[in-house]
């Protein structure tokens, strides 16, 4: 597996940690593979307050991906860059078809814990491809979660696969985290990504001109730390992540954008 697919080891140990506190993110399947798949974590990569970062983020991805399904049940939902996630089986709402996708070496893996059914199936994608791209299943409207994975394409890339998609699907609902520009730079030297090897992503300052001529367009700003999560950690260290993870300088450097078509 290579650096880029190591990245998804970073989450899947923050979700179980935190599912095993039985707060913010219930993830047993993310604790069953952890306990099977994981190895010894340094750095920043350890640290309990990215831990909860990641949790809350999964579990806002999971929310909205509940009330996408409730408004378009009928919506194929595409999971790119799915890793070992389960959040095919952490969300409530049912669903047609689901589809989670990523590379071929990193599916070996999820295929040793999922299995797929005639409502869920994998199926090996790199966004940057556009003929993969339109190998996706046809469906009048998709639900897109791409978690973790704009920051590993250019703009040109990320505009070509958003270009493919509404070719595709004449509605779509998108949730996707960005890295500012300064985000990106910085995280060559802050990033916990860089304790498996990555030093280089890229940035979004300006979603207009990577939607510029689509007819995608930008729907709101999510937080990755809502209060009603917050408020789940223990008084003590609710103080110290309120200082790491919210406010204006976080906003600085990561963003969490809704699009749709």
């Amino acid at each position: 597996m290579n650096e880029v697919n190591r990245t998804l080891f970073i989450p899947l140990y923050g979700k179980a940690s935190v599912s095993k506190k039985k707060i913010i993110l219930s993830d047993p399947d993310a604790e069953r593979i952890w306990e099977a798949e994981g190895f010894p974590v340094r750095g920043k990569s350890a640290s309990k307050w990215l831990a909860y970062n990641m949790a809350m983020r999964a579990r806002v991805f999971d929310d909205w991906t509940d009330r996408m399904l409730e408004e378009t049940p009928d919506a194929l939902v595409l999971h790119v860059g799915c890793g070992l996630d389960s959040r095919c089986r952490r969300v409530t709402r049912p669903y047609r078809l689901w589809l989670d996708c990523d590379f071929p070496d990193v599916l070996d893996v999820r295929k040793k814990y999922f299995a797929e059914t005639e409502h869920y199936r994998m199926q090996a994608l790199d966004a940057a491809d556009p003929d993969q791209v339109r190998a996706l299943p046809q469906s009048d409207a998709a639900i897109v979660v791409l978690e973790g994975l704009s920051m590993y394409l250019t703009q040109d890339q990320l505009r070509g696969f958003f270009a493919v998609l509404q070719e595709k699907y004449a509605k779509l609902h998108i949730l996707m985290d960005v890295y500012t520009g300064f985000g990106a730079k910085a995280s060559k030297y802050r990033n916990p990504i860089n304790d498996v090897g990555v030093t280089e992503v890229y940035g979004i300052d300006d979603s207009g001109a990577v939607l510029e001529g689509l007819k995608i367009r930008f729907v709101r700003e999510h937080s990755f730390t809502p209060d009603a999560l917050v408020n789940e950690l223990k008084p003590a260290d609710r103080a110290v992540f309120k200082a790491l993870f919210t406010g204006k300088s976080y906003g600085k450097i990561y963003k969490l954008l809704e699009l749709s078509s």
